[in-house]
């Protein structure tokens, strides 16, 4: 009696060492499928996963907003788009297409370039399409162009911001002492414009000046000159809103 009690104790711990065994041989082929499912990520799909995720789990936005540096070689750590995001980057792209339209039909489309970039669409005027070299008084032909792109930038109520540039060929005059002071009003000539004659809601621009500081190319030759004196109308994406000052409704007169 005593033997048998024996052998069922010893079968039931083989029984249950063999448990352990096969759940750790599960446990390791998973651990190599998840691996080997990492190698062939694909990041589209990988965005539908965590939206999908963050959905189920009552999440209102996306997990995984920031996911840093990936541990796949190849891959970068990114941002999962919101939906806002995606109809954000639609209209900013649709707006951007209008642009492009208009300068290929003004004839345009060497002096003038519509770009996408983080910030948002930047709409680059290289100097002689807007002023005569030394001046910031808007041409006869700047202010038609003008009126003829106003219209496409009021379809969207994003933030505007005109920025002006110039080479680093110095200026020393009575009206601009710097190139600090030429950059910045040709930007403001600029917002004039917008608002004197385009009708543009004041409140949506603003103008900034950076001199010789932000070329685009270094200026180590004319040509290069040319390409760095331009003024940006900059279309601010709607995430960066927030990083904008707010406006307060005009107070009342008496």
């Amino acid at each position: 009696m005593v033997k048998k009690e024996s052998q069922k104790t010893s079968h039931g711990s083989m029984e249950r060492w063999l448990i352990t065994y096969a759940d750790m041989i599960t446990l390791l082929l998973i651990f190599f499928i998840v691996m080997y499912s990492l190698s062939q990520v694909d990041i589209k799909k990988f965005r539908m996963l965590a939206e999908s995720l963050s959905k189920a789990m009552g999440g209102g936005g996306v997990i995984l907003e920031n996911l840093g540096p990936s541990l796949v070689p190849g891959i970068s750590g990114t941002q999962v788009e919101t939906p806002q995001d995606v109809a954000d980057n639609a209209e900013m792209e649709n707006i951007r297409q209008e642009l492009l339209r208009q300068i290929q039909k003004q004839g345009l489309a060497a002096r003038v370039s519509a770009i996408s970039e983080e910030r948002g669409i930047v709409l680059s005027f290289q100097e002689e399409v807007l002023f005569q070299r030394g001046s910031a008084d808007l041409t006869p032909a700047a202010r038609r162009i003008i009126s003829d792109i106003a219209p496409i930038l009021l379809k969207t109520p994003n933030y505007i911001r005109i920025e002006g540039h110039t080479c680093d060929l110095p200026i020393h005059t009575e009206r601009f002492p710097s190139n600090w002071e030429l950059s910045t009003a040709r930007a403001v000539a600029v917002v004039r414009e917008l608002i004197n004659h385009a009708h543009f809601p004041p409140q949506r621009l603003s103008a900034v000046g950076y001199g010789e500081y932000r070329p685009r190319v270094p200026n180590d030759s004319e040509a290069n000159r040319q390409l760095n004196r331009r003024v940006d109308l900059v279309i601010l994406r709607s995430k960066y809103t927030g990083a904008e000052p707010g406006s307060l409704p005009a107070a009342p007169r008496e």
